[in-house]
């Protein structure tokens, strides 16, 4: 799905300062690759269309237009084609589509073929000819979104469960890779260089005194450390952190919240596994083997995450998606993931969001108030630049930056940069920055948020990348299992 920027459907329009309105353009013919363009992009750019799930022959897009008239037309597999089926003209370029949104209009439709009725086309006809209406209200868009039964849910949930209850951890272990393990004797300023240099967010550790493994260091550690330094009233100074080793630091009184460790064998079924992460609000479950009753010699065989689960999860019911169909539901129609609150909503929790400028104790603060794993930074506009989660902290540990400077005077921009070229700009980097529309389907978010590293997407408008929400993983999976 294509988001494209304010600026180019205004430019585009010759229209500043009006509403976008999504247009979802459908091309039901077929093709290996499947471009749309039009007068909304100059005729300059192409904008990439995706299969529909369950329909390799149709392929669409979503492109935000402002109220005009426009024309477009389809590259298919290197040659320019129009959909006969829609109104089109003979026009500069050809014969081209058009298509027309009132300036002030009451209800418009989103654009789909009308051919599939009366075709011989393997498409969900009834997805298809559901017709999605949006109204201008209060100069926002609402719509007016499909339903599903209670039933439906309810079945979607114990098809999920039972799924998941029948499937080990077993199936979650890769053919090959690494597992990295910390020793509890290590100084924690060692161990947090090796998390950064890893690129890994936390790492189980092994006591050799004990034999076993004890618990786990994360990144919340670091931050809670961090915090400690930047106490003026703290017992743990820069030249004990260079001594002062892991397990000093997990039995010490500084260790905010302390935490059992959390583990599960290869034998433990997925759904059990998920349940231990959300009770527990870990990121990751040690699976962990031992082949001698009494537990000794026990082996390290993989980091089960929420991610992993639902990669299973896609992959079983990619081709028969129909028998669960609050998959084809867009996220904003599903209680599911944290939102901005509406005016006069006041009983939804806030979505917590930074400034550039704001200072990293700030950010550290609202990752451990808020208790989540990252943060969307946005301008005055609430448009989405970025994104702080607990993990970069990580990155203080290279050349011991953590040694050199005030968490109160760093700005979460400053922290961002560190590690990075000096050139690199907001631009560039929020290509890391995971995003989906309200309109996405549920199904395409799971697959999303189901790719390695990928823990959460951010909710944004169409055009302007306004936040409006955030969904996690783990809001996916209290979803179907709460």
């Amino acid at each position: 799905m294509f988001s494209p920027s304010m600026d180019s459907a205004r430019d585009a329009s010759g229209v500043a300062g009006t509403v976008l309105i999504p247009m979802r353009f459908v091309w039901p013919y077929g093709g290996r690759s499947v471009y749309l363009s039009g007068s909304f992009t100059r005729w300059s750019e192409f904008l990439r269309m995706s299969p529909v799930e369950g329909c390799p022959t149709v392929f669409q897009v979503i492109h935000s237009l402002a109220p005009g008239y426009h024309q477009y037309k389809f590259f298919v597999d290197g040659e320019w084609r129009h959909d006969e089926h829609q109104p089109f003209i003979s026009g500069e370029y050809g014969m081209v589509n058009t298509v027309l949104l009132a300036t002030e209009p009451n209800l418009v439709p989103v654009l789909t073929p009308d051919i599939v009725s009366g075709s011989n086309m393997d498409v969900d006809n009834e997805a298809f000819q559901r017709v999605v209406i949006v109204r201008l209200t209060d100069g926002a868009l609402s719509e007016v979104l499909p339903r599903i039964s209670d039933v439906d849910v309810q079945t979607s949930r114990q098809r999920i469960s039972a799924f998941l209850s029948m499937r080990t951890a077993y199936e979650l272990l890769p053919e090959s890779g690494k597992v990295v393990a910390l020793d509890v004797d290590l100084p924690v300023k060692q161990a947090f260089h090796i998390l950064h240099e890893q690129g890994i967010p936390m790492a189980p550790l092994w006591d050799f005194c004990k034999g076993q493994f004890v618990g786990v260091l994360s990144a919340l550690d670091f931050i809670l450390i961090l915090r400690e330094l930047g106490n003026h009233g703290s017992n743990l100074t820069e030249e004990e952190l260079e001594t002062h080793t892991i397990s000093a630091w997990k039995e010490g009184k500084w260790t905010a919240f302390p935490r059992r460790f959390v583990y599960a064998g290869p034998y433990d079924n997925l759904k059990d596994i998920a349940v231990k992460i959300l009770q527990n609000e870990v990121s990751t479950v040690p699976i962990i083997h031992s082949s001698s009753e009494d537990g000794s010699f026990p082996q390290l065989l993989h980091l089960a995450s929420l991610s992993g689960i639902l990669k299973c999860i896609c992959r079983y019911f990619r081709h028969c998606s129909s028998s669960l169909p609050i998959l084809q539901l867009p996220i904003c129609a599903i209680p599911v993931g944290t939102w901005v609150p509406k005016i006069g909503e006041s009983n939804h929790r806030p979505l917590a969001m930074l400034r550039p400028s704001a200072s990293l104790t700030s950010a550290l603060n609202l990752l451990i108030q808020a208790r989540v794993s990252s943060i969307p930074i946005v301008d005055d506009s609430d448009s989405l630049l970025d994104i702080y989660c607990r993990s970069d902290i990580t990155a203080l540990a290279k050349d011991r930056a953590y040694t050199h400077i005030n968490l109160d005077e760093m700005t979460v921009h400053q922290a961002l940069q560190l590690g990075q070229d000096s050139c690199n700009t907001y631009e560039l980097r929020s290509q890391r920055c995971q995003m989906c529309l309200r309109s996405d389907s549920l199904h395409k978010v799971m697959e999303r948020l189901a790719n390695p590293g990928v823990r959460r997407l951010v909710i944004v408008e169409a055009g302007s990348k306004r936040v409006e929400g955030i969904i996690s993983l783990s809001d996916v999976f209290k979803f179907f299992l709460g």
